[in-house]
């Protein structure tokens, strides 16, 4: 899944032959799974058509402040369009239109809305080789740099006039992984490696029986989700689950039984930077598990248990430059036995749930957790989406890191 799933992106389009590549990269936003609108100066339709984009970004594609030929016509709100992005793209920029951008001239709807705009802009320029090159343009490209825009850069090749040289607009794929890259490389987890376990573990009885809990491993797939959106490198080792997950940045690894996730989580503790233990990993296991389906014989049946290894206990004990996160799902004297865990096992950050709180626990789509610091900072959370908790679990051990 592409960094760019789920963000909003406001295409700006003006007039210059380029205007054409804008369809292949609508197109591209889209299977990246991006909310996609477009603006278009007047000028540019005599290029590509509204519909063509309007089709492609499966929304209407504004060009004035209102259209003249309806007689209700809706005011087009350039302040709501800005405040809407998440992301700004004008591409093409043509020199006009970035002369305009450079000194505040706010003649059209796509001005406008750049200058309402408050998320991270960026643009292409497209225009022949001695307009590129142009003192006036080189210094509306220094002025852009200087607000704070970033300018996606034009490439040589031939030019509409017959020319070659600099001045042609980047591709449509070369845009997109130019602002992938340049997104990454500002997120705070950026070359960081995070190990995450999630689900329920099963330890047979036999071929057809085991014995296992009642976890989803929702928590554990929305914190590899909120790692993976910061710029880490996810490991994801899960039991047993429905969950599923798509993202380039996300390495899942499925296990059954606690000794097997013992094993692929020592694999991969070494070159982790971070270590999340979410998983509702077996307590003990059945001593002896048998070949062949026990048959139903007496009215009573025992089986013998034996104590799994304590994985994150294990990874305590060898941690060297890794943050350790442990969970601990309580039921009584909540506070007391969760810090207890933290210090026992040797962790920077422990999660406590509570099955008291209504809301919390298992299968769930909410969650409600206290923060325990290895300072003993008790740092309790309101009830939110299991999401939400992801997200607020990553910053918490993005601050404690820095700290």
């Amino acid at each position: 899944m592409s960094i760019l799933s789920g963000k909003n992106i406001l295409v700006g389009v003006t007039a210059g032959i380029a205007a054409y590549k804008t369809a292949g990269l609508v197109r591209l936003f889209i299977k990246a799974g991006a909310h996609v609108k477009v603006v278009m100066t007047p000028a540019s339709k005599d290029f590509i058509t509204p519909l063509t984009l309007s089709t492609l970004s499966k929304n209407p594609v504004n060009s004035s402040f209102f259209d003249e030929d309806e007689e209700d016509a809706e005011w087009n709100n350039h302040v709501e369009l800005g405040l809407w992005a998440d992301i700004f793209i004008i591409a093409p920029a043509t020199a006009n239109t970035m002369a305009k951008m450079s000194h505040g001239v706010c003649d059209n709807l796509l001005m406008a809305t750049y200058l309402s705009a408050k998320c991270p802009v960026y643009f292409a320029p497209a225009m022949d080789l001695d307009m590129y090159k142009h003192p006036s343009t080189m210094k509306s490209l220094k002025i852009l740099k200087g607000y704070g825009n970033t300018i996606i850069p034009a490439t040589s090749g031939e030019l509409a006039s017959g020319l070659i040289g600099e001045g042609r607009m980047a591709e449509p794929e070369d845009i997109i992984a130019f602002i992938e890259n340049d997104i990454l490389n500002q997120l705070p987890l950026k070359g960081k490696k995070v190990l995450i376990t999630a689900g329920p573990t099963y330890e047979a009885i036999d071929p057809v029986r085991f014995i296992g809990n009642h976890s989803s491993g929702k928590m554990g797939f929305e914190i590899a989700r909120a790692a993976a959106n910061l710029g880490a490198e996810v490991i994801l080792i899960s039991g047993p689950t429905h969950e599923t997950v798509s993202n380039s940045r996300i390495n899942r690894i499925n296990v059954i039984s606690a000794s097997q996730m013992y094993e692929e989580v020592h694999r991969y503790f070494e070159a982790a930077d971070i270590a999340i233990l979410s998983a509702a990993v077996a307590d003990y296991r059945p001593k002896n598990v048998s070949e062949t389906k026990i048959k139903k014989k007496d009215t009573a049946f025992s089986i013998e248990l034996e104590k799994t290894t304590d994985i994150l206990a294990s990874l305590g004990a060898i941690k060297k430059k890794q943050f350790l996160v442990g969970f601990a799902l309580e039921t009584n004297d909540e506070l007391e036995n969760a810090t207890g865990k933290l210090k026992a096992k040797n962790l920077n950050l422990i999660v406590l749930n509570s099955l008291n709180d209504k809301g919390a626990g298992f299968g769930g789509s909410t969650n409600k957790v206290t923060f325990i610091t290895e300072e003993q900072d008790i740092l309790e959370q309101d009830l939110k989406s299991k999401r939400e908790v992801a997200v607020d679990l990553m910053n918490q051990i993005i601050k404690q890191i820095h700290a």
